[in-house]
């Protein structure tokens, strides 16, 4: 692999996560929606899934999961310089969701932005973090993926209520010079399939109104085969593509963290990339 291929000085150096505590199970969803435990399970690889409390709101989530980053990578939230959260379920439209983490943490000195890409949003915060610190601009960097999804979950849908939880994921990068750290990503987009899974309310286009809300347009819509079909093919190429730019194999890969999105998208992946399952 050539110096210009490699994404040196950046790396991983704690994580974190939280979860809320009231889980729902598949058993408690028989009771709200023309579905089964079976049903669920056979066809997503679910059994539960964890819900956020009312007061519990995404900044919430997103500051747990930070602080026990920070811990493990033995920082105070002083040292941060920059926070990027990875979110489609801001607590408001604005202030970004990341100044109400940096308020919660105290981290008074960091510069702190929202960034939206949906289920890629925490690959996308891991290559801006990278690449703030590659540019020499931050030194210590903390990115949060974290979603309230129950907020813009219908309850009525069985297709889609059955698959979404709330929680929180964060990372810090640091710089490190060397080999250690990030070798390679791949991030992509085809707006060309954005209705496939979308919120169409509430934005500029479709603002909230007596008659949006009743046509319940506010929450999360899903084509759940060409979402499935979609999601096998992207994440395999870009899987196949950062190997190969990393000059790995397969077989040199100890542990892959997919996008959980449900178990038969990450079975089709893992079969594609010649990866076994433990």
């Amino acid at each position: 692999m050539s110096d210009e291929n490699k994404l040196q000085g950046c790396a991983i150096t704690g994580v974190g996560s939280y979860v809320p505590e009231r889980i729902l199970a598949n058993a408690e969803l028989e009771s709200m929606v023309d579905t089964t435990d079976d049903w669920i399970t056979s066809r997503t690889g679910i059994k539960q899934r964890r819900i956020a409390a009312e007061d519990e709101h995404t900044s919430t989530l997103a500051a747990h999961a930070a602080r026990k980053a920070l811990a493990q990578a033995g920082l105070d939230a002083a040292d941060l310089d920059l926070i990027i959260v990875a979110t489609i379920t801001p607590d408001m439209p604005f202030p970004a969701t990341a100044c109400l983490v940096q308020k919660e943490l105290g981290a008074t000195k960091a510069a702190a932005f929202d960034l939206e890409a949906a289920c890629s949003g925490f690959i996308y915060a891991l290559e801006v973090g990278r690449a703030f610190i590659a540019s020499g601009v931050y030194q210590n960097v903390i990115i949060i993926g974290a979603e309230k999804l129950s907020s813009i979950i219908d309850w009525e849908d069985r297709n889609t209520c059955v698959l979404f939880g709330d929680g929180a994921g964060a990372a810090v990068l640091q710089r490190r010079d060397g080999a250690r750290g990030v070798l390679a990503t791949r991030l992509g987009s085809d707006g060309n399939k954005a209705d496939i899974l979308a919120m169409p309310g509430g934005g500029c286009r479709q603002p909230a109104t007596v008659d949006s809300v009743n046509e319940r347009i506010h929450f999360l819509k899903m084509e759940g085969k060409e979402v499935y079909k979609n999601a096998v093919n992207a994440m395999t190429a870009a899987a196949k593509e950062v190997l190969e730019t990393s000059g790995l194999s397969i077989e040199d890969i100890q542990c892959i963290i997919p996008h959980q999105a449900n178990q038969r998208i990450i079975s089709a992946i893992g079969s594609r990339l010649g990866a076994r399952e433990d």
